[in-house]
């Protein structure tokens, strides 16, 4: 039964991304001119991540940010009013368009529809040493959206996202693939009331630099914590 749901879950995956991909040939044509007139710098941003197993490969975004934005400021952190989020990369991160390009991730197999973001390759820093349940996560390919995305996106920690997404790994293997379906539903209502898309300081007295900086040695102190 789980090989058939591997099987269904990636049928889905070449065919929704595939139309998909067709479909907003005209918004691909906007938006890379948009993103053009507004700033300098590539349309396409792309950035090394982990998927299943903790392989990594080049995720797509349409770039929101000015260039080599993650060496500047908060780093991977982007809080509210970031100062490094473009005029256009707002609308698209408000609107989630900018994580679009990721369904050509998906059509070639590097991603799914659904299942754990993927994570930047350093940033719960060793791979090969992370506990087993930071681990978990990477049993199942990394996904456009997932549980941790609906149930709080990046308004919850990355202790309470690694929960998530090993609840979902754990409820794919035990129902399969109708809690992708169920989880695709509340991703488009989510996206349109344009919820929980900055992060959160753990101390708002800080400046995004040192709130970056203490939420990011976190993180891999957790990720690391013995079994």
């Amino acid at each position: 039964m789980q090989g058939f749901n591997n099987v269904l879950k990636r049928i889905f995956d070449v065919i929704s991304s595939g139309i998909a991909i067709v479909c907003l040939l005209p918004l691909w044509i906007i938006v890379a001119l948009a993103i053009k007139m507004d700033s300098k710098g590539p349309v396409i941003f792309k950035q090394g991540r982990r998927t299943k197993n903790g392989r990594v490969f080049n995720m797509y975004k349409f770039r929101s940010m000015v260039v080599d934005a993650e060496k500047k400021g908060a780093g991977l952190f982007n809080y509210e009013n970031d100062p490094r989020v473009t005029k256009v990369g707002r609308i698209l991160r408000n609107t989630s368009i900018d994580e679009l390009p990721q369904l050509f991730n998906i059509f070639f197999g590097d991603m799914s529809v659904v299942g754990p973001r993927p994570c930047v390759t350093y940033e719960l820093g060793d791979f090969d040493t992370l506990n087993k349940r930071y681990k978990k996560r990477f049993q199942v390919k990394a996904g456009l959206t997932g549980l941790a995305q609906v149930k709080g996106r990046n308004d919850i920690s990355w202790d309470d996202k690694v929960t998530f997404d090993n609840q979902y790994v754990d409820e794919f293997n035990d129902k399969g693939f109708i809690v992708d379906i169920k989880i695709i539903i509340e991703t488009v209502i989510k996206v349109f009331k344009k919820e929980d898309i900055y992060e959160t300081k753990s101390d708002e007295s800080l400046d995004d630099v040192e709130a970056a900086k203490k939420a990011e040695e976190e993180i891999i102190r957790i990720a690391h914590l013995p079994d």
